[in-house]
């Protein structure tokens, strides 16, 4: 029987790329919002410091383990911003498309040769809201703002994010190379290594 991890999130692409990536350890993700759990606040400043307050509250709300990502893009030339800000970089309501029109409008007059930009991913997992000992991994991955979006996949700033190695941006990858050279993939493999060594039991629930 798998064990249930909650997503501390209701993105559902998010859901299924992780997933995609936990199901060979039995573990079956659940959206937060399946179970009632509200969304967290994300007061803090740090991507590692957002994760864990939203892993410890869902944990708290459904008293099983949790999982949370914060995650974002950073872009050199404006300091790391959007950063923490990412999904509400154009403010409330979020909307990816209204973020990618501002990034773009923050980028104007912005050559290509400094539009350098990252992709950052950190994992909390904590087996209980009190946990002592989370489970921490994170993740990178570096290409450079587009002028136009490109293609039609992925999700947040996938559209704008190109790939010169590939010749493609994020948004025009198949899920599975998308997740093996993401910043969530890097971050969800080393997590993964991870839970090889210390599995999550039903004690921890």
């Amino acid at each position: 029987m798998s064990q249930k991890l909650v997503l501390a999130s209701n993105n559902a692409k998010k859901a299924f790329e992780m997933q995609t990536l936990l199901a060979p350890l039995g573990l079956e993700i659940v959206l937060q919002a399946q179970l009632g759990v509200n969304e967290a606040e994300e007061p803090h400043f740090t991507f590692i410091e957002n994760a864990l307050a939203k892993a410890r509250h869902a944990a708290a709300v459904t008293h099983l383990p949790a999982i949370a990502d914060d995650s974002g893009l950073c872009v050199a030339v404006l300091g790391g911003a959007p950063g923490v800000f990412s999904a509400r970089f154009a403010g409330e309501p979020k909307s990816d498309e209204r973020n990618n029109r501002f990034l773009l409008e923050r980028l104007s007059g912005v050559p290509e040769s400094k539009r350098d930009a990252w992709y950052y991913c950190c994992l909390a997992l904590v087996r209980h809201a009190d946990d002592p000992c989370p489970m921490i991994a994170d993740g990178q991955w570096h290409g450079f703002i587009l002028d136009a979006p490109r293609g039609e996949g992925g999700f947040g700033y996938d559209p704008l994010f190109w790939l010169p190695e590939l010749g493609k941006s994020a948004a025009e990858l198949d899920p599975a190379h998308k997740n093996a050279l993401s910043h969530r993939g890097v971050a969800m493999r080393r997590l993964l290594e991870r839970l090889r060594e210390q599995p999550l039991s039903k004690e921890s629930e």
